[in-house]
């Protein structure tokens, strides 16, 4: 996936504990009303080497004019749009199947 001269997405979440977390944005996806980000945690290039990205995928919610990030509670929708940015993602990124082993 190519940034042109803008650089990556960067999102900073705060959890439930007031903690942030950095994202790079990696692909957005419209599916009928919804739409879903699949995102990967920043890193420290000192720590890139030491350990593997995981994907995560959020939607997007409105609420009181308002967005927000939260996972999808539906295996079966997560599933399914967890593929699609797979399927997507595949010619850039490597994944590793976790339950293969």
């Amino acid at each position: 996936m190519e940034h042109g001269d803008f650089g990556p997405d960067i999102l900073t979440l705060i959890d439930e504990e007031g903690a942030e977390h950095e994202f790079e944005v990696l692909d957005r996806l419209e599916e009928g009303d919804q739409q879903y980000l699949a995102l990967v945690p920043t890193v420290d290039p000192e720590d890139a080497l030491d350990e593997a990205d995981e994907l995560v995928v959020l939607k997007v919610v409105e609420d009181g004019g308002e967005e927000y990030l939260e996972p999808i509670d539906d295996e079966d929708e997560f599933s399914r749009i967890a593929d699609i940015f797979m399927a997507r993602l595949e010619e850039d990124y490597e994944f590793i199947d976790e339950d293969a082993n």
